[in-house]
């Protein structure tokens, strides 16, 4: 088998802008079964067949194997595994769904400006009330990552499910970690981002599988493809 699998998300803003971006390098994604169906095309391209999937599951089989080339936001490979960033390879930045991964503290907090403050009540935090500083978050991997990496070990995570900067105000937890692109809801729930408390910049991405099955011919189609693009795959 020659073919390689191409992975676009499946719906909403990031399913159009995705495919606008492939049209605009002369390659026409279809989708003959309609937005039910999974299954889709380039056209003039029979070595590729298309997956439409969640971005998440997109970031999952990319990092597995199971998926040759996808589009994805950074911030899912770097929260699916620790791995994630190992098992794959950044073909090209697509210039959307930008948004930064960051650390907000209380407004009311006015002496925690950098992660090093935050060590500091985070060590204190149990003598002082008799509990682990808590964090709402969906992006557990990534906090525990970066929280690591700043030797703050005293809190536990809370995993949130809804509106993760809500979450300080109605007393479920302490902090937060969450995505934003502009701030703005962050500060209207009176939270701020600290000074060094952006942990990662997200954005899509085309992203190549390093797990895949490449055979020298597979290979070979897939730098086909994408040098019809403009980018190397960087395997």
């Amino acid at each position: 088998m020659t073919g390689i699998t191409l992975a676009v998300p499946s719906k909403g803003r990031l399913e159009e802008l995705t495919r606008d971006w492939f049209a605009a390098k002369g390659m026409t994604i279809t989708r003959p079964g309609g937005a039910r169906s999974y299954l889709g095309a380039i056209e003039g391209m029979p070595d590729v067949t298309v997956r439409f999937f969640p971005a998440s599951e997109i970031a999952r089989e990319l990092i597995r194997g199971n998926i040759d080339v996808g589009v994805t936001g950074l911030d899912l490979i770097h929260e699916t595994s620790e791995t994630g960033p190992a098992s794959v390879s950044i073909a090209s930045k697509l210039d959307f769904g930008k948004a930064d991964c960051v650390v907000a503290v209380p407004e009311s907090w006015i002496d925690v400006t950098h992660m090093h403050d935050l060590a500091d009540v985070a060590s204190d935090f149990r003598a002082r009330h008799g509990r682990w500083l808590r964090i709402a978050t969906k992006y557990i991997t990534i906090t525990r990552q970066h929280f690591a990496k700043a030797g703050i070990a005293e809190y536990r995570t809370v995993e949130s499910l809804g509106a993760t900067e809500a979450a300080p105000a109605s007393g479920v937890a302490d902090i937060v970690v969450d995505i934003t692109t502009t701030g703005s809801t962050l500060a209207a729930n009176g939270l701020r981002v600290l000074e060094d408390g952006v942990m990662l910049r997200s954005e899509a991405c085309l992203i190549v599988s390093r797990t895949a099955d490449w055979s020298p011919e597979r290979r070979a189609t897939l730098e086909q493809v994408l040098g019809d693009i403009g980018v190397s795959s960087g395997l």
